[in-house]
C-alpha cells in the first residue's frame, strides 16, 4: 500500500484555544474551555485524559473544525485529510461495509488497499455485509478501517472503545496500535481511562476539569511493545504519585 502522504499537518503544529462556551439552558454562558496551550509532535500518538464533561470531544470537534465558535488557533489546515473516529461506529445502515469505507476512501485508495487494511483489521469477510449484521466490536473495526481509508493527515479518536467489554476493547487497542504503527500518522485520542491511555500514548496530556486546560503533558518513554500488563500498572502508580488530583487507585 502506498502510504506516502503530501505535506500537510504532518510537521509539529499547537493548539491554542483561550476560550470556548457553550450557551446553558437557562440562557448563560458556561466556560468549557480556557487557556489551552498543545503541541502536537508528527507521527506520534497524543492521548488526552480528564474527567468526564470536561470538554474533551468539544475539543476534538474544535481541531476536526466542526466547531467555528471559539477564541484561538489550532493550526490544522483546512485542506488537512482528517480521520474521525467517534464514540460511535455511525455506520450508513443502508450502505454495505465496503460501500461505508469506499465512502470516505482517499481517491488513491484502491480496491487492493481496501481489501489488505480489511485483513489487517479483521473484517476481510465482513466486507459484503451490512452494519445490522455486525457485533459492536466489529463495527468499531470497520470504524477504524474507514478512518484509515482516508489517509488521514491526522486521525481523530474520541473513546472508540467505550461500552466495549474489557476483552474486547484491549484486542482493539492492540489493534489500533498495530495498523498505526504500520500506517504512521499524527493521533489524537481521547480517554478517561488511565489504563488505555498509558497503553496507547506517545505522551500523555492531563486536562482539568471545566473550563479545561492542560494539568500536564507527560511523555510515556516505556517502547509501547514492552507495554504489558505489569509495566502499564508500574507506569500507573508513578502517574498516581505525581498527578494523585488527576488519577484513582481503581
Amino acid at each position: 500500500m502506498n502510504d506516502v502522504r503530501p505535506a500537510g499537518v504532518t510537521k509539529r503544529f499547537e493548539i491554542r484555544i483561550e476560550e470556548k462556551t457553550h450557551i446553558g439552558a437557562d440562557g448563560t454562558l458556561v466556560p468549557a474551555i480556557r487557556d489551552f496551550v498543545l503541541d502536537i509532535e508528527p507521527d506520534s500518538m497524543t492521548v488526552l485524559m480528564g474527567p468526564s464533561g470536561c470538554g474533551k470531544t468539544t475539543l476534538l470537534r474544535i481541531v476536526a473544525h466542526l466547531d467555528d465558535r471559539f477564541i484561538g488557533d489550532v493550526g490544522v489546515p483546512e485542506t488537512a485529510r482528517i480521520g474521525l473516529v467517534f464514540q460511535e461506529p455511525r455506520l450508513l445502515p443502508w450502505r454495505t461495509v465496503r460501500q461505508n469505507i469506499e465512502l470516505v476512501a482517499d481517491p488513491s485508495f484502491t480496491p487492493q488497499d481496501l481489501d489488505h487494511l480489511a485483513a489487517a483489521v479483521g473484517i476481510a469477510d465482513m466486507l459484503p455485509r451490512y452494519p445490522q449484521e455486525l457485533s459492536l466490536g466489529l463495527a468499531r473495526r470497520v470504524a477504524l478501517a474507514r478512518a484509515f481509508a482516508t489517509r488521514p493527515d491526522l486521525l481523530l479518536l474520541d473513546e472508540p472503545f467505550v461500552s466495549l467489554d474489557e476483552r474486547t476493547a484491549d484486542r482493539l487497542r492492540r489493534l489500533l496500535l498495530e495498523i498505526w504503527q504500520e500506517r504512521p500518522t499524527t493521533a489524537i485520542l481521547v480517554t478517561h481511562n488511565p489504563r488505555e491511555a498509558i497503553l496507547l500514548a506517545d505522551r500523555l496530556v492531563l486536562l482539568a476539569p471545566r473550563p479545561t486546560h492542560v494539568v500536564a503533558s507527560v511523555p510515556i518513554t516505556t517502547p509501547q511493545a514492552d507495554r504489558d500488563a505489569h509495566a502499564i500498572d508500574a507506569i500507573f502508580a508513578d502517574l498516581l504519585q505525581r498527578f494523585p488530583a488527576n488519577f484513582s487507585a481503581g
